[in-house]
């Protein structure tokens, strides 16, 4: 099978996911960090206070406030901003600790999900690769049934069926609201009120 990078210039067709098939999670920051070839490492969602950071535009078009930058993957329990120096009331450990699990059954995902924010605010969303970009919708197709609040011990389990069948063209993205509320269709602002936590390709 082909990389997703060839997917995403165009040079493959669309192939479906397999009638049953298991996915595991990463953390985005991983994601982002290898898809980009950046290095070190970094997660351009979340942000660490630094003195001598200026204000600016980071990854993902992300503007931040100066005095903050985007967190490095290693990098140890420290807290964590929103881009406007909101605190996140979590450390970078456990940011990156979030785990995950999809199992996928025709149109039938079931997710099960550990070391989230406790009691935090997540949405699930499709990710869509082309040549043209990324594209994102709810993953149930109308922003409805694809939000839920993890629970003390920060799991969380749940059933979503998508419109259509998946894609190799397609990631399953979980999101992060640090406000506490639920956008339905949208993600919210990223980098503000909304942050990629987990994600699961496809291809």
């Amino acid at each position: 099978m082909l990389s997703r990078s060839e997917f995403i210039t165009g040079l493959a067709g669309v192939v479906l996911a397999e009638a049953s098939a298991s996915l595991t999670f990463q953390t985005h920051g991983a994601f982002f960090s290898k898809e980009t070839h950046t290095s070190p490492a970094l997660d351009p969602q979340v942000f660490v206070a630094d003195a001598t950071a200026v204000a600016g535009v980071g990854p993902q078009s992300i503007e931040h406030l100066a005095g903050l930058r985007p967190l490095r993957l290693d990098e140890e329990n420290v807290a964590l901003y929103t881009a406007d120096a909101v605190g996140l009331g979590f450390t970078s450990s456990k940011w990156l600790a979030a785990e995950g699990t999809a199992k996928l059954a025709q149109r039938e995902i079931s997710l099960h999900f550990s070391r989230l924010i406790v009691f935090g605010v997540y949405s699930l969303f499709k990710n869509t690769f082309s040549s043209s970009g990324v594209t994102f919708a709810p993953l149930d197709g109308e922003g409805t049934r694809n939000s839920f609040k993890a629970d003390a011990a920060g799991s969380a389990s749940l059933t979503v069926t998508t419109p259509e069948s998946l894609t190799n063209r397609n990631a399953i993205l979980l999101v992060y609201h640090s406000d506490g509320t639920d956008h339905g269709a949208q993600r919210g602002k990223i980098g503000f009120t909304a942050h990629h936590h987990l994600i699961a390709p496809l291809s």
